[in-house]
């Protein structure tokens, strides 16, 4: 019978350790997998059981991936099947909510005696310091003892640790002081061990170095040999590099861990790095290229935009260095689109409209030809996703009939693929994509009833294939996004139980996400951007607590993101249209002050946007919105003729953006600036218009009756009926 020390355990150790301790966690893997049990122990009965040869393995959960959809899973199989837990200890890794959730889980199974602590930075216990707090090494579970559901008592939990700091144990004692930990064998047995077999190993050195000259003419013979070897070892590391940037990438991004994604990237990327450009075969360059998009999606996911431009940018130039090395190679070609499209999307990210349709299109130039000379699936449906994002620059820029064309050929690209391969997710997926920015475009054009309708489409399509793959975090977004957008869309044709119920729905699975991965740049967009609408849903219907617990959520979130990341356009103006809300929030309770405060931030904030050149219709919209809340602030203040200079300023700022297309928000902001100015006149024939697509909202309904307009809707089958799965009466924001 077989009593080692990992007789009960399929690994000897779980190492837990931060992203940022990367560099020790495998050094110390490596240490301990690769240490040999002096002779004379092995076989010896300890408490834990008796000693074999070698510890191996040891889990460390950055590397030891299997191939399951459920990290969570995998990562507490392999703490219940691990003999003991090593953390690596800095406050990095205090901070660490992955590592205080790993030390939990293992303390929950009672086996607190098995935790060991290498020390790398910082100091145990200087977060009781109120001055010393950012220096704390320990993560909370590490810090007390424990109930069995993690709420701590009584005296503080002393773990064993070895000081890996500079001037501490040194790496070798480290070594050996968690290795007597895991053996249970004494410290100084193990050390005096191992003096011995540095002595011995000195010894072995000096005898070798005497018959190195008669080896020297051996290897020359084997010189061939060694050349042949070590391209056989290059063939096989770039197949390893390809398998990092493919299937692992593929299985890391459907769990959103975007921590061990940029590990595994940036391992790929250290291959290259360690050998110059020119020394590249094709094959190792356009994984290169690979790597480098791989690296720009992950910084982009975590809100890092100009490093994200950064790695795209030298993608971009190494793909075209392979087309150039093959010029009309298809294949090459198609490469270097998917680049492109990935450098618009930054572009766009940041505003610079100009850049990412000249990305867009030639990523569709490029696709285009592709498709017919080698047409397959994937380039068929890369074609449909750049076609998709040109659409999207040319609505921004109000060309609606060019975003919609591009919208429509990308619908029937994925209508095909999915009536080909019904059994495909993705590409169901995708033609939701395809279907919601129609529905986007047709809103932007006033058909509201057709809208409404695609956007009930679309969310009946995101409710199946989330049923289907309800762990699948892509799923979640997608879904959150169409509540959201179907919220909105009810919103503005006045059924607010409706809209609030989605938008909740929306706000709610915003807040897993962001529950499950802090570092998520697009989820916590999301969440700031419909705890916004809810805000703006709620404060209609008079629910002011709600609204400004949505409101202050939004605030913070963009506050936070936007502190992190200056350059991103997007995140920017979201900010101010937070501020707008919030402001006529104020301006409901009667805090005058308060709102003129937050709507002259956001006016600032969109001016300067506008000077820096920022090219939006919304941008147009925030400000005139901006304005008209200022302007009825300085009226209640009984000051009417600053209110209409302000009301004079958001008419001429929204005219222009309003008289392309009819999107009910424009029209709808347009008519109140020609309202409260009394120019009713001109006001009349937007009111009709508004009428005849079914706008309706408590807002504009208040000034309607203020300036004494009739208005009458059309009868219209709007009203959301039934509700499908996911969505109650209870989802609401506390």
């Amino acid at each position: 019978m077989n009593n080692s020390p990992t007789a009960r355990f399929r690994y000897s150790a779980f190492i837990s350790y931060s992203h940022g301790d990367v560099r020790w966690a495998k050094w110390l893997q490596s240490a301990l997998e690769g240490y040999r049990v002096p002779r004379r122990l092995i076989g010896t009965q300890t408490a834990f059981g008796i000693l074999t040869k070698r510890l191996a393995p040891v889990f460390r959960d950055r590397s030891d991936l299997s191939a399951t959809t459920d990290l969570g899973e995998t990562i507490n199989h392999a703490l219940q099947d691990s003999a003991n837990l090593v953390v690596i200890c800095s406050p990095s890794a205090s901070r660490s909510r992955w590592v205080n959730e790993e030390i939990s889980v293992f303390r929950r199974m009672g086996r607190d005696d098995r935790i060991f602590c290498v020390i790398v930075a910082g100091e145990p216990n200087a977060g009781d310091i109120a001055a010393r707090q950012a220096e704390e090494c320990f993560p909370p579970a590490l810090r007390s003892h424990s109930a069995a559901d993690g709420t701590p008592i009584g005296h503080r939990f002393e773990p064993i640790a070895a000081d890996a700091r500079s001037g501490g144990d040194g790496r070798v004692n480290v070594k050996l002081k968690v290795l007597s930990g895991l053996l249970n064998v004494g410290f100084d047995v193990l050390r005096q061990r191992e003096q011995r077999r540095r002595i011995q190993r000195m010894t072995l050195v000096t005898s070798l170095s005497l018959v190195t000259m008669l080896v020297t003419t051996g290897l020359a013979i084997s010189a061939r040999n060694a050349r042949i070897a070590a391209e056989h070892r290059q063939r096989e590391a770039e197949t390893l590099v390809d398998f990092m940037l493919g299937d692992l990438n593929n299985k890391l991004r459907q769990v959103q861990r975007l921590d061990i994604l940029e590990a595994v990237d940036n391992q790929a990327m250290a291959y290259f790095l360690a050998r110059p450009s020119k020394e590249l075969t094709d094959q190792a360059l356009a994984l290169h290229v690979k790597a480098l998009q791989k690296i720009g999606n992950v910084r982009e996911d975590q809100g890092k935009l100009p490093a994200a431009m950064e790695a795209y940018r030298a993608a971009a130039a190494a793909g075209a260095e392979l087309m150039r090395r093959a010029p009309g190679d298809v294949e090459r070609e198609a490469a270097y689109a998917e680049v492109l499209h990935h450098l618009g999307n930054a572009y766009w990210f940041q505003g610079d409209l100009n850049r990412a349709l000249e990305c867009f299109q030639q990523a569709i130039a490029l696709l285009q030809r592709a498709a017919t000379l080698r047409p397959t699936d994937t380039g068929s449906a890369l074609l449909a996703y750049a076609r998709i994002n040109e659409g999207r620059v040319r609505e921004a820029r109000g060309e609606f009939a060019a975003a919609k064309s591009l919208y429509e050929a990308a619908l029937i690209t994925f209508q095909t693929l999915t009536s080909t391969h019904p059994g495909e997710i993705r590409w169901k997926s995708d033609l939701a994509d395809a279907a919601e920015s129609l529905a986007k475009v047709l809103m932007e054009e006033g058909e509201l009833t057709q809208a409404i309708a695609g956007y009930r489409d679309v969310n009946r399509i995101r409710n199946q294939i989330l049923v289907s793959s309800p762990s699948d975090r892509d799923s979640q977004e997608n879904l959150l996004i169409t509540n959201a957008a179907l919220g909105g869309a009810l919103a503005l044709c006045g059924d607010e139980d409706a809209a609030a119920r989605y938008a909740r729905a929306a706000v709610r699975l915003a807040r897993e996400l962001v529950a499950f991965d802090t570092t998520q740049g697009d989820w916590r967009l999301e969440l700031a951007k419909y705890s916004r609408l809810l805000g703006g849903i709620a404060r209609g219907t008079g629910r002011l607590d709600e609204a400004a617990g949505a409101d202050s959520e939004a605030l913070r979130v963009l506050a936070e993101l936007v502190a992190m990341d200056r350059t991103n356009t997007a995140w920017r103006l979201e900010l101010a249209r937070a501020q707008v809300e919030s402001a006529r929030l104020h301006l409901a309770t009667g805090n005058i002050a308060e709102a003129e405060k937050l709507l002259n931030t956001a006016l600032a904030a969109l001016q300067r946007e506008r000077a820096d050149g920022t090219m939006s219709r919304k941008l147009q919209l925030y400000e005139a919105e901006a304005l008209i809340a200022l302007g009825e602030a300085a009226a209640r203040r009984q000051n009417l003729a600053a209110a209409r200079e302000r009301w004079e300023q958001a008419r001429g700022t929204i005219r222009g953006a309003a008289q392309v297309g009819a999107e009910p928000e424009f029209l709808a902001t347009w008519s109140k600036s020609l309202l409260l100015l009394g120019d009713t006149a001109t006001a009349r024939p937007v009111l009709d218009q508004l009428a005849l697509m079914g706008y309706q909202t408590r807002d504009f309904e208040a000034l309607l009756t203020t300036t004494k307009q009739s208005y009458q809707t059309k009868p219209t089958a709007l009203r959301c009926g039934s509700d499908p799965p996911g969505i109650t009466q209870s989802d609401e924001i506390h």
